[in-house]
């Protein structure tokens, strides 16, 4: 084991981990392909409104307004809307994973994650999330985002959890960096497999038969 203290907490991110990307460059691309866009236009139009729109002070209709709607279009906004809500998609392996280790040792789930008002709302019913998530430190709901750290900070304080019995489990390098620098001790997520080898070091196992195969 890595160390003796107790975990208690969880903190994870929502795309890369437990689901896809909900709207990253991949989607926009095939969006702009579907519905005949400019890409680059889209792209660049997307760059400066995108941030606004995560940290909840665009809505969703604001964002389409300034980013594919400034012009008429032959498809509906509830049309491009359902292509949107569709990218997202399940890691069932990862979601059954933090499930399980919240049953087993009463862990406290904390979301962390960029996401914008619509789209966070959109993943949490679909995929059930609400189930196992104890608070959700979306960027929408607290106007912060990563890689501020006042966003770690915030979610620190609503844990009401001492940064050593946290580990954070994300996908992307920088913000591990970040919640390290914080002393919150970190897992960089690239598959299922490596992430539950690393949850095994610190103490989180579910059964005999993955403690083996994750050694």
């Amino acid at each position: 084991m890595r160390r003796s203290t107790e975990i208690t907490t969880l903190f994870l991110d929502i795309g890369g981990v437990l689901l896809t990307n909900g709207w990253d460059h991949y989607a926009r691309q095939q969006a702009a392909t579907n519905f005949k866009l400019d890409l680059t236009e889209m792209e660049s139009r997307h760059r400066l409104n995108f941030a606004t729109f995560e940290e909840g002070k665009l809505t969703l209709e604001e964002y389409l307004n300034r980013t594919v709607f400034y012009d008429e279009r032959t498809f509906t906004r509830d049309q491009f809307k359902e292509f949107m809500f569709t990218q997202s998609q399940p890691y069932p392996e990862m979601i059954a994973l933090i499930r399980k280790l919240k049953a087993k040792y009463g862990l406290k789930i904390v979301v962390v994650s960029n996401e914008a008002r619509e789209l966070n709302s959109h993943r949490i019913q679909m995929f059930r999330l609400h189930e196992f998530v104890d608070c959700f430190i979306s960027s929408c709901f607290v106007h912060l985002r990563k890689p501020d750290m006042d966003i770690f900070r915030l979610a620190i304080d609503i844990a009401q959890t001492p940064t050593e019995q946290i580990i954070y489990i994300e996908n992307t390098q920088m913000f591990v960096q970040i919640a390290q620098a914080l002393n919150i001790q970190s897992i960089l997520h690239t598959d299922y497999k490596s992430t539950c080898a690393q949850l095994f070091s610190f103490g989180l196992q579910l059964d005999e038969n993955v403690s083996h195969e994750t050694r």
